[in-house]
């Protein structure tokens, strides 16, 4: 039977690779399950395409437009995940392994879909930060704000998640409104294109949004212009040779990297034999050296044990991994499957045999015992044990990228702090610990060398995620050796693909510019309560002007007694008046915003279902017995939270009679969209 041919996605068709073709082989027996090649691709054409027709599509619509994009690509990957699972045994992954990637991508494109539409607005424009004045008349205002890159994102994968992989970096860089050109990493790229195929075919992607190449990128680098992102994950050497390519250098290319990765794991001080979170730490070291055969870029590669406790650890891992089933992914009892091809485990054995003779020793498994079927690229997790970790240099500087993982003492916790430091930079740690002393005083010596890190105990251990878990909220990244880069982390990591640009103008300007209102900016004066219209009806600046209250000193009075609040400036005219900021007795905060509510607020039920909080409150100016005061109530913003609700964002200005802003906040509402 012919080994079928993987094709590649270019300029919005499926085209086959010329020339020399590379065979995928299984890792269950080696027998080649694709081929693969990208030659005759024009990737200077791909670029062109991408800039020409797939981004200018892309930025047609707003952020709540490419979110619900997202979530119908998730929904395609979930309604068609059985053909993937079937797909993923091939590459020595357990159905439990291809659940992380297969259905954890889709988890990640929902997650992104959700901040989208919470967090951003139904908008082309992302505000930074708030309103900068430049000017005393607050004529001339400064507002820093991202806007879509005008290039391409590339994506470069590793083998070892060849969904989540591609899912975790297209799915903020769509939400920013730039395409992308996804380059997966050979041995499992049968899985990656299976994938795509389904989104392809799911009919929501604009033309030019999505590219894939299933083989070399030959010249594409040449082309890469200054608006354009290079995303990689993979190994250092690999990271830095793409790096250090002139045009990146030339052109400034963005480039995030996410590599090499010497993840530690410490177990506390306190966390003696018995504890839960000695159990914890020996379950999560076993773990990390298991799922996904120890192919993960977060896993434990270096396991940290107070000096008393190292022998009992090893022990306890020991005992663990004899019962850990290494075999064929599709059994039942297999608890651990292949290395993704022989040349995997061929390196990974090297890598260990460096380690043993820098100093460790195996104390469980053995590299060189057939641990699975015949053909395939088995390996039994090996654990080893550095007991001077000072000399065994290659336990912190070289990785083998599979089920190993290397346990050694720390004396005290600042030796502890040094070591694991001493990987120099990571993507994860993980400390188990119940001493909140402890605790802090790791994290504070640490966390400069760590993207993530986590603190589990016997009260949180149910509900975390685990060491090795990526969270689409949450940076994936770390410093050094890492690469320096962060992915994913919510909106934090769809603004890689966006520019920071600082507008300096007019408030009516600046709010005409970002569709969104500006303090200061033009209003909409309505007569018609906003709070009796629908989200999809209410325009940006469209204001409610209230009546004037005016505020009497029985009111500040009975206020006081009321809540409880009877602070000085409030209750003691010649106390206030001593006072450097007031002139004599003041109206509460809080009763400001309380009587400006009862101005602005319709009480009879209609599309407003709740307010759900406010932010950004600032008293400006002393509301004094017998001022009055009015509310201007304008549509700031407004964002869909699902199909049912929606959130509108209100900027509440309170005035008093001399026009004088008062207090200013922005309010939050839930509404009928």
């Amino acid at each position: 039977m012919k080994t079928p041919q993987l094709l590649n996605y270019a300029r919005d068709r499926w085209i086959a690779g010329e020339g020399t073709l590379v065979e995928l082989p299984s890792a269950i027996d080696g027998s080649p399950v694709a081929a693969t090649g990208s030659g005759g691709l024009d990737f200077a054409a791909m670029l062109a395409h991408a800039r020409n027709v797939g981004g200018p599509a892309l930025r047609k619509l707003t952020f709540h437009e490419r979110a619900r994009m997202l979530k119908a690509l998730g929904q395609a990957i979930m309604a068609r995940k059985e053909e993937l699972y079937e797909l993923n045994y091939a590459t020595g992954c357990t159905r439990k392994d291809g659940w992380i990637d297969i259905e954890g991508g889709a988890g990640t494109l929902f997650s992104f879909s959700s901040k989208g539409r919470r967090e951003l607005p139904d908008a082309y424009v992302l505000l930074d930060g708030q309103l900068e004045p430049l000017s005393k008349s607050g004529a001339f205002v400064g507002q820093h704000v991202f806007t879509s890159l005008q290039g391409v994102a590339v994506h470069i994968n590793a083998f070892n998640f060849p969904v989540w992989g591609m899912l975790e970096k297209l799915a903020p860089t769509l939400l920013a409104g730039v395409p992308a050109i996804v380059k997966p990493a050979s041995p499992t790229a049968y899985l990656t294109e299976a994938a795509f195929r389904i989104m392809i075919e799911a009919g929501v992607l604009p033309p030019g949004a999505v590219q894939l190449i299933v083989g070399h990128v030959g010249d594409l680098f040449d082309h890469l212009t200054c608006q354009d992102v290079v995303s990689f994950t993979g190994s250092a050497q690999t990271a830095m040779k793409l790096q250090s390519h002139p045009i990146i250098a030339r052109e400034s290319v963005r480039f995030i990297a996410e590599r090499d990765s010497l993840n530690a794991s410490i177990l506390g001080p306190d966390a003696a034999p018995g504890t839960p979170e000695f159990d914890l730490f020996v379950r999560e070291v076993c773990t990390e050296m298991t799922v996904k055969a120890g192919q993960k870029c977060t896993a434990i590669r270096r396991a940290l044990a107070p000096a008393e406790f190292i022998d009992a650890a090893e022990g306890a891992i020991r005992e663990r991994l004899a019962n850990t089933k290494v075999g064929d992914p599709r059994a039942e009892d297999t608890r651990m499957g292949a290395l993704v091809n022989r040349g995997q485990r061929e390196d990974v054995k090297a890598k260990i045999a460096e380690i043993a003779a820098a100093g460790a020793r195996v104390v469980a498994g053995d590299p060189e015992a057939q641990a699975g079927p015949d053909g395939g690229a088995f390996l039994s997790p090996v654990l080893l044990r550095a007991d001077d970790p000072w000399t065994c240099d290659a336990a912190h500087d070289v990785e083998p990228f599979g089920p190993v993982s290397t346990l050694m003492p720390y004396s005290d916790l600042d030796d502890a702090v040094r070591l694991a430091n001493r990987g120099r930079g990571s993507l994860a740690l993980s400390m188990f610990s119940h001493s909140p002393e402890a605790a802090r005083d790791f994290v504070l010596g640490a966390a400069a060398y760590h993207g993530r890190m986590l603190v589990i105990d016997r009260t949180n251990a149910k509900d975390s995620t685990g060491h090795g878990s990526p969270l689409p909220v949450l940076t994936h990244g770390g410093p050094g050796r890492a690469g320096g880069g962060e992915e994913m982390g919510g909106i934090r990591g769809v603004k890689h693909y966006m520019q920071r640009t600082a507008l300096q103008s007019s408030p009516a300007m600046i709010a005409a510019i970002t569709d969104q209102y500006i303090p200061g900016g033009p209003k909409h004066v309505v007569e018609t309560h906003p709070f009796r219209r629908r989200m999809s009806e209410l325009i940006i600046g469209d204001t409610l002007q209230t009546k004037s209250r005016t505020v009497t000193l029985e009111d500040i009075e009975h206020f006081a007694h009321f809540t409880g609040d009877t602070f000085y400036a409030h209750m003691d005219e010649e106390a206030a008046k001593a006072s450097p900021i007031f002139e004599g007795r003041v109206a509460h905060g809080y009763l400001i915003l309380s009587f400006g509510a009862g101005l602005f607020v319709d009480p009879d039920p209609g599309p407003v279902l709740a307010n759900t909080g406010l932010e950004n409150l600032r008293f400006l100016t002393p509301l004094y017995p017998g001022d009055s005061m009015r509310v201007e109530l304008t549509v700031r913003s407004k964002s869909l939270k699902s199909e049912d609700t929606g959130v509108v964002r209100w900027a509440v200005e309170i005035f008093n009679q001399k026009d004088e802003l008062v207090a200013s906040y922005d309010l939050l509402t839930e509404n009928v969209p």
